[in-house]
């Protein structure tokens, strides 16, 4: 806990109080050495595979709570949830020999994973909570990547100071056996301010990587030309790309 703790403040660090270094050519290159100097660490050193570390129930937290969008105020939205979101649905297109649309139903009756993991947010607090949905490589598989595939970009329904939330990752985190859909928080349907309906789960990594909200995974090759290019709402804003926890 305390060494997750201590990588959060640094992430913490590293996006707030240094954002005049970060703001300079010498700067930039550090930071972006040592986001692949972490990133390459977490992966060869524990293992590719590795898992984040899972609790019990007795270890779940009373509160979870919700950070960055909390609420859509939309009336598609308002309409999808007095509907128990019955209709919504999550699209897979881009680098995919068959693109996909599932409904909640769909999602549901995909082989499901329940994990007890801690979340880490950036902002410096931690949360438990036990999360359900299927393997976010279940999906993938049946849309059947593209030789090209290298980045999963998640839509989201959300938006932040008028722009679009979207967030993304590479094949290694996409097909790890804890990179889930979530669509139930401690065996219930997610609250609004969780994500409702749908959430990526990320587990070795902080909390903006977990999109809330999703709509859909567009499979790419290259994140260069989406929106800021450089893979995520907050990276587009200065956020590293890789926010290992």
């Amino acid at each position: 806990m305390q060494r997750r703790g201590l990588l959060a403040g640094i992430a913490a660090l590293a996006t707030g109080g240094c954002a005049k270094v970060a703001d300079s050519g010498t700067g930039q290159a550090l930071l972006g050495a040592a986001e692949t100097w972490h990133m390459n660490a977490q992966r060869f050193l524990a293992g590719r595979n590795a898992l984040a570390t899972e609790f019990t129930r007795a270890d779940i937290s009373p509160f979870f709570r919700g950070n960055g969008t909390t609420a859509i105020d939309t009336p598609e939205y308002a309409a999808a949830k007095a509907a128990e979101f019955a209709d919504w649905r999550l699209t897979v297109t881009g680098l995919v020999a068959h693109p996909l649309t599932l409904s909640m139903e769909n999602i549901r009756r995909l082989p499901q994973r329940t994990q007890i993991t801690r979340h880490d947010c950036v902002e410096g607090w931690s949360a438990i909570g036990e999360w359900t949905g299927p393997q976010l490589a279940t999906i993938l598989r049946g849309a059947t990547l593209l030789p090209s595939a290298r980045f999963i970009v998640f839509r989201c329904a959300d938006t932040l100071g008028g722009a679009p939330y979207y967030e993304s990752i590479d094949l290694v985190d996409a097909f790890h056996p804890q990179t889930i859909i979530a669509h139930m928080l401690n065996g219930a349907p997610l609250p609004e301010r969780n994500g409702a309906p749908l959430r990526l789960r990320v587990e070795r990594q902080l909390g903006y990587k977990h999109a809330k909200y999703l709509t859909g995974l567009e499979i790419v090759s290259d994140l260069s030309g989406i929106h800021g290019g450089h893979g995520g709402y907050w990276e587009d804003r200065g956020y590293h790309w890789y926010a290992g926890a």
